[in-house]
């Protein structure tokens, strides 16, 4: 009864792991690297496993015909397979390695007939900012885009360093303060995701969830017309006040946003700006 108690639990434990069913080619190029790596891996560790039973098995204290050789100068075999079997394992690893790199690139575009949808992507304390200036709208905790068309995501911070995360559909890369990075990511089909800031970032981390929503063409339309809607409209002030620490945070909109205002935030902590750095929490 314990046994398939703690098996039915593993099995709800995988089904939640978002890593491996990925709902993006991104995800599923990532899954995939991390299932060869798996495999390179277990070259490694199932010989190890076998030898070592292999090993006190016939060497064990009641078989007196194992041979007891303990005095030899060299053994060609046992050093090519000390040496080779690594050497490979390298190699193997240096290409995944290669590969991967340069085809995960995030900085890379998706190659596609449909062209990228611009989301400019703003952590703070404790919740993310999403801002549409194709659109002109801007939402909080919920980052929403047409499936099957690319999203090109600018990512900077106006706090201490965050990491943003869509396990299904991206992986994770950084959101620093007076920084821009770049994360490129799609969506085969309709559907709802979580995202996360994956790196400890104070007292509200725990909750700075965002909901990530994959639509039809149609119902993207629908949402933008409304976040054109919402009464509250992002400028500067509106801005001050959201950028205020703060915790659970509700999905709220902005019909209208302050031009280049995710420029203004990067500026903010250059060396041209007299506003200084947000200093390290602790």
């Amino acid at each position: 009864m314990g046994v398939g108690t703690a098996l039915l639990a593993g099995a709800c434990d995988l089904r939640q792991a978002a890593v491996i069913d990925p709902k993006g080619p991104i995800a599923l190029a990532q899954r995939d690297l991390l299932f060869d790596a798996f495999v390179v891996m277990m070259v490694v560790v199932v010989p190890v496993i076998i030898l070592t039973l292999a090993f006190a098995w016939r060497y064990r204290r009641t078989n007196t015909s194992a041979t007891y050789a303990p005095k030899w100068a060299e053994s060609v075999r046992l050093d090519t397979f000390v040496w080779i079997v690594p050497a490979l394992i390298v190699v193997a690893v240096a290409v995944l390695v290669w590969r991967s790199t340069h085809k995960l690139d995030p900085y890379r575009p998706i190659a596609s007939s449909v062209p990228p949808l611009e989301v400019q992507v703003v952590a703070q304390d404790w919740k993310w900012l999403f801002i549409y200036p194709e659109q002109g709208v801007a939402a909080v905790n919920q980052l929403a885009f047409p499936n099957g068309r690319p999203v090109s995501l600018r990512i900077t911070s106006d706090t201490v360093m965050n990491s943003f995360y869509v396990p299904q559909l991206a992986g994770q890369i950084y959101a620093m303060a007076g920084m821009q990075t770049r994360l490129q990511l799609l969506a085969d089909q309709p559907g709802k995701f979580v995202g996360r800031n994956s790196m400890y970032s104070g007292g509200g981390f725990s909750d700075q969830h965002f909901e990530v929503v994959s639509l039809t063409p149609g119902e993207f339309d629908a949402w933008v017309a409304k976040a054109k809607q919402a009464p509250a409209k992002l400028d500067a002030a509106s801005y001050a006040a959201l950028a205020a620490k703060s915790r659970r945070n509700p999905i709220a909109f902005y019909s209208a946003v302050e031009p280049k205002l995710f420029d203004s935030i990067i500026a903010k902590y250059t060396h041209d700006h007299a506003a200084p750095a947000a200093a390290p929490r602790r």
